[in-house]
């Protein structure tokens, strides 16, 4: 039987071999510190209309609240960052997340496996895989795990590749051994709060999602307000901007992952194609895609919102 530390160290190995950027492990504890900033972000109604962010508020906290006996979270980061960016020319954008296949359904393939290599090492675990799928604070515990600091824009950021990274967790039942949190360089810059076009980064490190690009188009179920015409420059799905300014992300690395890469379909889209789209079209560009969150009902809104 390996030690803690020889465990650990063997399970960051077989990660990187899945194919995931980096792996950290964190003892699975009540976030204290992190508690009063959810409350106060949750008063404040920074978090919209996204009602479950109120729900199961103790399991959010504590992840032995989510699986029995919890001692452990590794959490793990893989690079979504693509090889070619779809044209901006006559078109709109969407969110660099979504130009390939659904997140979800790749990392949790991999964690699966990995979750396999730490039975195997061991015996059966009491465990639980998330990937943004349950009430789990996935960049505060890709934070405590080592993997980057949360940045100004509220995004967790890399020292060597940035941040357009998808986090996914496996919670267990295992003592291992544990990394620190690492410093925060985002020093005195603020160039992604100066370039949100709705002013959704309310402070350094605060995010008022009623204002933010991203949850307006995604998250957002009723019609977009009229207050924020003419700001969203020709975003339809998501938004990267806060992301794209941001200094650490001049390092980041194309995705060796094909799941990510956008279909020659998409990248001949133009804005009159998505003016066109219809559900056959909308099915065939995003049948396994996490666009499909919302609906084309939902993106022919947006499409709308900005065309008009």
């Amino acid at each position: 039987m390996l030690n803690r530390k020889e465990l650990s160290k063997e399970i960051k190995k077989k990660a990187s071999e899945l194919g995931f950027h980096s792996c950290g492990i964190s003892k699975a504890e009540l976030l204290t510190k992190d508690t009063e900033h959810l409350k106060k972000w949750l008063a404040q109604n920074h978090h919209a209309e996204m009602a479950y962010m109120n729900n199961h508020f103790e399991k959010r906290i504590d992840p032995r609240e989510l699986v029995e006996n919890a001692k452990s979270v590794i959490s793990v980061l893989l690079n979504y960052y693509p090889e070619k960016n779809i044209p901006e020319e006559d078109n709109f954008k969407i969110s660099k997340y979504a130009y390939g296949k659904d997140y979800h359904f790749v990392i949790k393939e991999m964690l699966g496996k990995l979750l396999t290599f730490v039975e195997q090492k061991t015996e059966k675990r009491i465990a639980r895989m998330f990937v943004d799928s349950a009430p789990v604070l996935d960049r505060i515990w890709a934070h405590k795990s080592g993997l980057g600091w949360i940045g100004k824009n509220t995004c967790l950021i890399t020292k060597d590749q940035g941040s357009f990274f998808f986090i996914g967790e496996i919670i267990l039942d295992l003592d291992l051994f544990y990394d620190h949190e690492i410093t925060d360089y985002c020093g005195s810059c603020t160039k992604c709060l100066n370039a949100c076009p709705t002013n959704a980064l309310i402070a350094p490190y605060r995010l008022d999602s009623r204002k933010c690009i991203s949850y307006l188009t995604i998250e957002n179920k009723n019609n977009i307000r009229d207050q924020f015409k003419n700001t969203f420059q020709d975003w339809i799905f998501g938004c990267d901007i806060c992301q794209d300014v941001c200094p650490w992300n001049s390092k980041s690395i194309p995705t060796t992952l094909l799941d990510f890469r956008p279909s020659n379909e998409l990248l001949t889209m133009r804005k009159s194609d998505w003016k066109e789209i219809d559900n056959k079209k909308f099915n065939i560009l995003f049948k396994l895609s996490a666009v499909k969150r919302t609906k084309l009902e939902g993106l022919k809104r947006n499409i709308r919102f900005v065309s008009e």
